[in-house]
């Protein structure tokens, strides 16, 4: 666990960065709502957090940002996403979570930007490479059920 620095106006509230293996759906959920509002199948994101390593930045206990790698543990790892709750946005939080999460991923990444977050990334020591393409489908509803998920 490490700390960073609160930031302006919160200099008793450190943010611990950490790994979280059993990230809590609910808390993981209640970011994802703040960060990009959705109607997001909450037994769904579940399986899915527990297919990535999970690094957590957490205020006072509060989950503030995230960041999941899903990795074959050998060729690729993918950074799946990374949020920081809008009102603790460049506090440094989005970087020390990228450190923790390439500290603990046994694997290089691959993984695409936002338009306009490119710079972020660069900061943190990455660097443009793959060319990135997408191919949507729509998310399910709901559980899909066993064996078919």
């Amino acid at each position: 666990m490490t700390g960073v620095p609160s930031g302006a106006g919160r200099p008793e509230h450190e943010v611990t960065v950490a790994r979280e293996p059993g990230l809590p759906v609910g808390d993981f959920l209640g970011l994802a709502q703040r960060v990009w509002p959705g109607d997001h199948a909450e037994a769904l994101v579940d399986r899915a957090l527990r297919r990535t390593l999970n690094v957590t930045a957490r205020r006072d206990g509060v989950l503030v940002g995230c960041v999941r790698v899903l990795t074959d543990g050998y060729f690729l790892g993918i950074v799946t996403e990374i949020l920081v709750d809008p009102d603790h946005q460049r506090q440094g939080i989005g970087r020390r979570l990228m450190e923790v999460a390439w500290e603990a991923s046994p694997t290089g990444w691959y993984f695409g930007a936002q338009p306009g977050r490119e710079g972020f990334f660069e900061r943190c020591g990455f660097e443009r490479a793959l060319t990135g393409f997408a191919r949507r489908k729509p998310r399910p509803a709901a559980d899909p059920g066993p064996g078919e998920g």
